[in-house]
């Protein structure tokens, strides 16, 4: 695997490195020992999907209070997503600052957030999925999230008019956050 640097501390972008043949292609997707050798989470609670329907379809960004904080290895097992994570660490010298690749079924390519992150995502396909690594169980009464289009982050989703829950779009700015 090849660890990325993403410009904010703590978080990855993960290349496998595909052993082709005539067959297709073999490669690890996460490995306990290279994720703890770089001090990341190396030990999942439970593991996730997300599937979407349609094309423009944007979830996010949420994350999850401490001490129930998570981080997360999120991949795109099916079609293609513009996948996104925000600092909200207090005291992270990156804080507020965002992150954002194209994930998809080809390419391959893994969000690593630690915790203390927002994530979020937009479908760039029909009928996109990604599989989720969590670090922590899910709580009800820690869910949190942050508005998707929040100006002070001002994360620049690629496709106009999505589709979003109700939810979402009630969720706060980041002005609105504690510390």
């Amino acid at each position: 695997m090849i660890f990325r640097a993403t410009g904010i501390d703590g978080a990855y972008l993960i290349e496998p490195e595909r052993l082709s043949d005539e067959r297709g292609f073999f490669a690890r997707t996460w490995c306990a020992e290279e994720f703890a050798r770089r001090g990341l989470a190396a030990d999942w609670s439970q593991c996730s999907a997300s599937f979407n329907r349609r094309r423009g379809t944007l979830r996010g960004l949420h994350y999850q209070a401490p001490p129930h904080a998570e981080a997360k290895l999120v991949r795109c097992t099916r079609g293609r997503v513009f996948d996104a994570i925000v600092d909200l660490r207090p005291g992270s010298p990156t804080r507020n600052r965002w992150f954002a690749a194209e994930l998809s079924a080809d390419n391959g390519l893994t969000m690593y957030a630690p915790q203390g992150f927002a994530h979020g995502f937009q479908t760039l396909e029909d009928d996109s999925e990604l599989f989720y690594q969590i670090s922590a169980p899910f709580h009800a009464q820690a869910v949190r999230g942050l508005r998707w289009d929040d100006p002070t982050i001002a994360v620049p989703w690629p496709l106009p008019d999505p589709t979003i829950s109700e939810r979402d779009c009630a969720l706060p700015l980041l002005e609105t956050l504690p510390c």
